[in-house]
């Protein structure tokens, strides 16, 4: 082995002071080690043989030292052939940065390995020339020891420890793995050891190798966290978060540690509050903010011909009162269903709340364009649904509107409900599509429903009041009738009304207007004879059905301080047959404190005498359409007469609504009618008029 030269001389002003001062470090390290006995001092010459060897160095390594001077310093090392190749290294490091620091495995005298520390320094002669080099050695057996409970802990902790822990070696096998990582993956430990990690991943896992030159490159002990989807034994998936890092072992040789964080059952959960999150929880259909997602994917994908159609199921409100909500919901989980079997492949259905559904078409022309689709799906929704034992006939309106030049993304859901209240307009079944005319007049329609938002607000709304009169010509009670000073169109009926009402959801906000308002004027009409006139209030939303209907008319009734024997609740008859047992219990509470309920329209509703029977209201009104023609159709005189005597044999009072000439009012008379409402008495009179009539009427009926 031939001698080291240094490459870095020193100047020759420097030999003297850098030999006396490496002398005294030399004599310092002599003496420290002599007190400590985990120390050995070591002198070597320029090649590496052992040149001096101190009582410490005897100590720990077992030598004597003419058993050891003279032998190269690697036989103190390793037995392996490299172990000269490798003290070779370390002594021309330490010449080159002037100091080496190394752990390691050394060999003792009698054959055993103990763990050391050492710390490699150079020596230069006086003329600059490497001499030799001066290793200091601490024996870390106990630190060994240490290390080995730490790493008997941490076999212990790979082993109980709830994850599943991987060890992978450099080419991406499996070294070990603890029981936990076999229950997850469904494997047998000797099934699992050098399995390649590629081989652990779902076909469907969209990343790249589990171990991959990312990981390796983030350094040793840093660690790098991805969500993978790995594929058991047994073809099921697992989905987890995987920790890896990659570290060295005490041969030099890299491995993975890699640490499988089972989030299967958390990602399902998380799936299922996504899935509720876009989903209708009545019908399963997607919901507004599942359509709205839906509809950009489109729109962002490139869709150039996607098709929204707005469907609204007609009269459905008149089948949710008379048979009650749960009926109801059935009946729209029926049309969900319907919907979802029957729309063409790609076309995707969706509620957006009560009786609405939407559908989104991604190309039009696909299915016959926009016309003939929206038709289409008129006669897919034009069916007979059973419900409750009856057979009820479903259609729906259906206002349509597509993508193009003149329709931008983002209102193609307005367009289509625009399109979708013309069309109801029009009649059941109808179909509407968008155009720039209709869309022009529905900009006007919401210009009146601000209008009338701002009436409410300001009480800019006025009741009129029509008198309903017994047959010896007494008051007994006055309708509160609705009308609109309209600064541009003049007095507006409920006829225009309730229409821009209900397209504006103002209806509950108009009952409760015209209830507390009819009421507290009801309150200071003047009595005649001693005997107050009541107040009969049409209500169209405020039903029974409604969780706040008793506390928003005794609200009412106190604020107004009206007796409520006084109080007449006019409803139609579907919204008050079939009642469920919470509404009913509504009315019945209100009766019990003297409100009465008045079945409105009575006749048109087909209603069965069963039903009939058991409806806690007070009055029945023939509809005018049974009265207009009782002097000269026979047919209609036998049914008044027969709704008459239905009537009084349950026990309810007959009002007939429309009596316009004195021959309907003295058949109806003669048929035992009990109140008369009409032309023929007074047209609907306003306020101050109504105070008026009340105090001075028509002296017989038929006066006006």
């Amino acid at each position: 082995m031939g001698e080291r030269h240094s490459s870095r001389p020193v100047p020759d002003e420097r030999h003297s002071g850098i030999t006396r001062l490496q002398s005294e470090a030399e004599t310092r390290l002599g003496l420290l080690a002599s007190g400590t006995r985990e120390y050995a001092i070591i002198v070597l010459d320029a090649a590496g043989r052992v040149e001096s060897w101190d009582s410490g160095a005897e100590h720990v390594l077992g030598y004597s030292a003419e058993e050891i001077i003279g032998h190269h310093i690697s036989v103190l090392t390793r037995t392996e052939e490299t172990a000269a190749d490798h003290a070779e290294r370390q002594l021309a490091r330490a010449a080159e940065s002037g100091e080496h620091v190394d752990e390691g495995w050394f060999l003792r005298r009698d054959g055993t390995r103990f763990w050391a520390h050492v710390v490699l320094f150079p020596r230069w002669s006086a003329d600059g020339s490497l001499c030799g080099f001066l290793q200091v050695l601490r024996d870390e057996t106990e630190a060994g020891a240490r290390q080995q409970r730490s790493s008997r802990r941490f076999s212990d902790l790979f082993d109980l420890t709830p994850v599943g822990i991987g060890l992978f070696d450099v080419t991406g096998h499996v070294l070990d793995a603890n029981e936990a990582l076999c229950e997850l993956l469904g494997y047998r430990m000797h099934e699992l050891k050098a399995m390649p990690a590629v081989g652990l991943l779902h076909p469907g896992d969209r990343g790249t190798g589990l171990l991959t030159e990312e990981t390796a490159s983030a350094g040793l002990n840093q660690p790098r966290r991805q969500q993978r989807v790995l594929l058991r034994a047994d073809g099921r998936t697992a989905t987890c978060e995987v920790h890896s890092a990659c570290s060295v072992a005490d041969d030099g040789s890299r491995f993975w540690l890699v640490v499988f964080q089972d989030i299967t059952e958390q990602e399902r959960r998380t799936e299922a509050l996504r899935h509720q999150a876009i989903h209708d929880e009545l019908t399963g259909l997607l919901n507004r903010t599942g359509l709205g997602e839906l509809l950009e994917t489109m729109l962002h994908g490139g869709a150039e011909r996607v098709a929204v159609l707005f469907c609204d199921l007609d009269n459905f409100k008149r089948v949710n009162d008379a048979l009650g909500h749960e009926a109801g919901d059935e009946l729209l989980t029926a049309v969900g269903r319907r919907l979802t079997e029957g729309l063409p492949p790609g076309c995707t259905p969706a509620r957006l709340s009560a009786d609405e559904y939407l559908i989104i078409c991604p190309d039009i022309d696909t299915v016959g364009g926009l016309e003939s689709f929206a038709t289409w799906v008129v006669e897919l929704l034009r069916t007979v649904v059973p419900l409750r034992g009856q057979l009820i006939s479903v259609s729906a309106s259906v206002g349509a509107a597509t993508l193009d030049r003149d329709t931008i993304g983002e209102n193609l859901l307005r367009y289509a409900d625009t399109a979708m209240f013309h069309a109801k307009n029009k009649g059941p079944g109808s179909v509407s599509l968008a155009s720039p005319n209709l869309i022009g007049a529905r900009a006007g329609q919401l210009g009146q429903e601000e209008q009338l938002r701002d009436a409410l607000e300001n009480d800019a709304l006025t009741l009129y009041y029509q008198p309903i009169l017994a047959g010896n010509g007494s008051v007994v009670m006055a309708e509160a009738l609705m009308r609109w000073p309209h600064p541009d169109r003049g007095l507006l009926s409920p006829a225009v009304i309730l229409p821009v009402a209900e397209q504006g959801n103002l209806l509950r906000t108009l009952d409760r207007w015209v209830l507390r308002t009819a009421l507290a004027e009801a309150a200071t009409w003047p009595e005649r004879n001693g005997t107050p006139v009541s107040v009969a209030v049409n209500l169209v939303d405020l039903l029974p059905h409604d969780p706040e209907f008793v506390d928003e008319v005794t609200a009412a009734i106190t604020a107004s301080g009206i007796q409520p024997e006084r109080v007449v609740l006019e409803m139609v008859e579907t919204s008050l047959v079939e009642l469920p047992t919470r509404p009913r219990r509504a009315m019945v509470e209100l009766a019990e404190r003297g409100v009465r309920f008045a079945l409105d329209d009575f006749g048109t509703g087909y209603s069965s005498l069963a039903r009939l029977k058991d409806l806690p209201a007070q009055i029945l009104k023939l509809d005018r359409q049974f009265v207009s023609n009782v002097e000269t159709d026979p047919a209609d005189v036998a049914i008044a007469q027969a709704m008459i005597g239905m009537g009084h044999a349950m026990e309810r009072s007959c009002v007939a609504e429309g009596v316009e000439t004195t021959g309907q009012f003295h058949i109806l008379d003669d048929l035992g009618i009990d109140f008369y409402q009409g032309w023929l008495f007074s047209h609907p009179l306003p306020p101050g008029e109504i105070r008026t009539y009340l105090e001075s009427p028509p002296s017989t009926p038929g006066g006006t």
